[in-house]
């Protein structure tokens, strides 16, 4: 047979768990034809490349990013970021700025939420310091935060506005009357004012950024988890993805959703995934995924927990409950479609696992869908036998690793919780479909996109000088926990098939095997020898997707 490419003297790992590596391959029409020792190569004619024992591996697959959201916060204005100040330095540093630069239409802040020592401002506070401008602090992870009353004269948000999702996206009253705060989807419109006005150019410009960066570092597929409470910018986003794929444009295969962030709009966001299904289905670009926010985060404790906070005594609260997941899976299993889920407390997880529980008891044998949990800092000992149990995939984002600890969530999560986060190890070892993602929503310089950075923090636990990883990424309290840091081989799988297994798509991608497309990365240097502190230094020399060179 006449091949287009065949490579003999490599070390392939394969991802292929019934022959997991190979020294040769063969590759026709952007499929692998052949896989395996070089005696096998002598039925295929065409240019061999000896490759001299370098390394070869599949396509990365990301399991979990927001293309689209990092598209909007390419032309968002997070704002000043304030050093570690308290309340009152906060707004004199705030009001010095402001009445050094008199006139700005908007001026924008970003703060941590941990500096203020418990404090909040209020938009009365603000108003005093910035009465004929709008004003907007950001929290660090922009997940909530504080503006002045021109803001909310502007966006229609008045002590009637109802809370989309109390207890988890809502706006801050004292009295009934709005403080200026609002956490969760209550505060996204605020953060992404104007995204709506993006052009065409801008939306392509942004794209083909991301598609570079993916070509490099070697990503061949992605999960893309969606624009909460911004769909209609979200679907034009797919419609300029779609385009481009059309063009030849667009190599990475991405696997869209469609976003659900509140029960009151559950049969809406199940007629419209349908929709997106129909309407999206091009060769690179797919739907066949509803996203559910289910919870928050940890650092503004909208996360929801088992074990109630240890500095306020709250719990937190899930978007849906058990029964409304058995009733959104019921219809997705009808539709063929599958759910992902934002769960980084141990209460949102057990509401899903839950669910499931519920539908696959009441459908049996027609149960189809793929369910994912993705984030799962927090878990309890209780749940994590459960993933496998129910089939359920756990999606860590493995360069999050490094936080955690005693130092840092000790006062909220108590010593034991704190000491076990991220407890991926055990997951894995249960038996539990793991995957690994970046979930990043900025693309900046995609440092932290790298999943070179994913795999050596998923191994070590941590960020060392060798590590290449942002200056904030700095370890404040070592908290390795042996027993969840990951093997090199754990890394790969489930940045390869695993991740191939939950987009559905492990029949073409995922592993080195022939039939598949041919998506594979060239390294110099083994990955399986590297060592585990700078792995993140790692780069593909070479990349093929669908058998062509991209980089």
């Amino acid at each position: 047979m006449k091949a287009d490419h065949i490579i003999k003297n490599a070390k392939i790992f394969t991802s292929n768990q019934s022959a997991p590596q190979a020294t040769a391959l063969a590759v026709k029409d952007g499929k692998f034809v052949y896989v395996g020792d070089e005696s096998g190569l002598k039925d295929y004619e065409g240019t061999v490349t000896d490759l001299g024992g370098k390394f070869i591996m599949p396509g990365i697959i990301d399991s979990h990013v927001h293309v689209t959201i990092g598209v909007a916060f390419d032309y968002v204005n997070l704002g000043i970021r304030l050093g570690p100040l308290g309340k009152q330095e906060s707004l004199k540093f705030i009001a010095d700025y402001i009445k050094e630069h008199p006139g700005e239409k908007c001026y924008r802040f970003m703060v941590e939420r941990i500096y203020l020592g418990g404090e909040d401002f209020s938009k009365e506070e603000l108003d005093a310091i910035c009465p004929d401008s709008e004003l907007i602090l950001l929290e660090g992870e922009c997940h909530s935060n504080w503006v002045n009353s021109r803001v909310l004269e502007r966006m229609g948000i008045t002590d009637d506005t109802p809370d989309p999702v109390p207890g988890l996206a809502y706006y801050v009253r004292k009295d009934g009357h709005l403080t200026g705060n609002s956490y969760e989807t209550a505060s996204w419109p605020i953060l992404f004012d104007g995204v709506n006005d993006l052009t065409d150019e801008q939306i392509d410009a942004s794209i083909q950024r991301w598609i570079e960066f993916s070509r490099k570092a070697g990503v061949s597929a992605v999960f893309d988890a969606g624009f909460p409470e911004h769909n209609p910018v979200h679907e034009r986003m797919y419609e300029r993805l779609c385009e481009m794929d059309r063009q030849g444009k667009l190599p990475i295969y991405i696997d869209g959703c469609y976003v659900l962030t509140r029960p009151s709009k559950m049969h809406e966001a199940l007629d419209e995934v349908r929709r997106f299904h129909r309407k999206f289905n091009s060769e690179h670009l797919k739907v066949h995924t509803l996203k559910i926010f289910m919870d928050g985060t940890l650092k503004i404790e909208t996360a929801a927990m088992v074990t109630p906070y240890e500095d306020t005594g709250a719990k937190g609260t899930t978007a849906f409950r058990p029964e409304q997941v058995a009733e959104i899976l019921k219809s997705l299993n009808e539709a063929g479609l599958d759910l992902h889920v934002h769960t980084v407390g141990e209460a949102s997880s057990r509401v899903v696992l839950d669910g499931v529980e519920l539908a696959r008891k009441e459908l049996g044998d027609k149960y189809r869908v793929k369910v994912t949990c993705a984030h799962l800092e927090v878990q309890d000992d209780a749940d994590l036998p459960r993933f496998a149990q129910l089939g359920v995939f756990a999606n860590f984002t493995p360069w999050w690793h490094f936080g955690g600890g005693p130092g840092v969530f000790s006062f909220m999560l108590g010593e034991k919780r704190a000491t076990h986060m991220y407890r991926c190890g055990t997951a894995w070892r249960s038996g539990a479909l793991v995957a690994w993602s970046s979930d990043n929503v900025a693309y900046g310089d995609f440092m932290t996109w790298s999943p070179y950075l994913g795999m050596e923090i998923g191994m070590t636990r941590q960020v060392t000088a060798k590590t290449r990883a942002p200056e904030y990424c700095i370890t404040p309290a070592p908290n390795p926990q042996p027993e969840e840091m990951m093997s090199v081989e754990e890394m790969l799988l489930g940045y390869t098939i695993n991740g191939a297994r939950q987009l559905g798509i492990e029949s073409a991608k995922g592993s080195i095997a022939a039939g598949k497309d041919a998506d594979f990365l060239v390294f110099d240097n083994n990955l399986l020898e590297a060592e585990s502190e700078g792995f993140s230094q790692n780069a593909p020399a070479q990349v093929y997707i669908g058998g062509k060179k991209v980089n």
